[in-house]
């Protein structure tokens, strides 16, 4: 499962509607580690020989990458490759990690290093989501919008019943300032899985984000009710409970008032 990493440093502390504080640009994946933020999800290790060592080495590296140890980490990554040349996530991390070094030293030929082994990790796992995301960060970063809507939008295609593909086109509409289009995305990942709970989520921000509090409301408890799990998104639940039933009765008390008013003949409105 993927630990939570920011590759650039975020812009806001706010709940962003996939999930996470805006703007998280990459995760490290850490097979031994599970944290249930938006998905209920099992992990089953099966691994042997090589591929316990590449696993080892994953997690060693993912705790190096949160202390900020980002050259230790990278080492790490570079022997799960090389013990396990077909690990996804390997590459993955190499990759992210590449890719935050890469930021961090304004360093272009470990930009474009982390970008190729984006590229290895998707030949290795096609529907890799965080290798998406991270290609996808990479391609905008380095001023190629174009390549990374196209990345994604060809996930989409591609995989016709994948959600995740459509939440993450969404979320890159959303980050170019083009939440009505991202909000189609979003409405069709719901309708390819009705129990997702990033999909509901994620629409459920939008919604409140333009204003249609109660539907945001009924979105909000519709991923909570997959997933439980959502701390964040409970408290916005109740946020928005008590702004609407604030907004009733203050509607409410606007409605007594222009009852009570005197009509045009001096007497008082009727209600029917």
């Amino acid at each position: 499962m993927a630990l939570l990493n920011l590759l650039r440093h975020q812009t806001s502390g706010s709940l962003n509607s996939f999930g996470c504080c805006w703007v998280n640009r990459a995760q490290i994946r850490d097979p031994f580690i599970i944290i249930v933020q938006l998905l209920t999800a099992t992990l089953i290790l099966t691994a042997t020989g090589c591929q316990w060592a590449a696993s080892g080495h994953n997690t060693t590296g993912t705790q190096l990458y949160e202390q900020g140890q980002y050259t230790a980490a990278l080492q790490r990554f570079q022997k799960v490759i090389a013990s396990d040349p077909q690990n996804a996530d390997g590459y993955y991390n190499l990759a992210a990690t590449t890719h935050r070094l890469g930021n961090q030293r304004q360093d272009q030929e470990m930009l474009t290093r982390a970008e190729s082994l984006y590229n290895q990790c998707l030949d290795h796992d096609p529907n890799h989501l965080e290798c998406h995301r991270g290609l996808a960060v990479l391609l905008v970063d380095t001023g190629r919008s174009d390549r990374a809507f196209a990345l994604m939008k060809n996930w989409a295609t591609q995989n016709p019943s994948n959600a995740e593909a459509r939440i993450e086109l969404a979320r890159l509409y959303e980050e170019s300032n083009d939440p009505q289009t991202a909000m189609k995305y979003l409405e069709d990942a719901v309708q390819k899985d009705a129990n997702n709970p990033r999909a509901w989520l994620a629409l459920a921000r939008l919604r409140q984000q333009s204003g249609d509090l109660p539907q945001a409301l009924q979105n909000y408890q519709q991923s909570l009710a997959i997933n439980p799990v959502q701390p964040m998104a409970a408290a916005e639940v109740a946020k928005l409970s008590h702004q609407i039933s604030g907004n009733a009765e203050a509607s409410m008390a606007a409605g007594q008032t222009q009852i009570a008013a005197p009509a045009y003949g001096g007497g008082f409105m009727n209600r029917y």
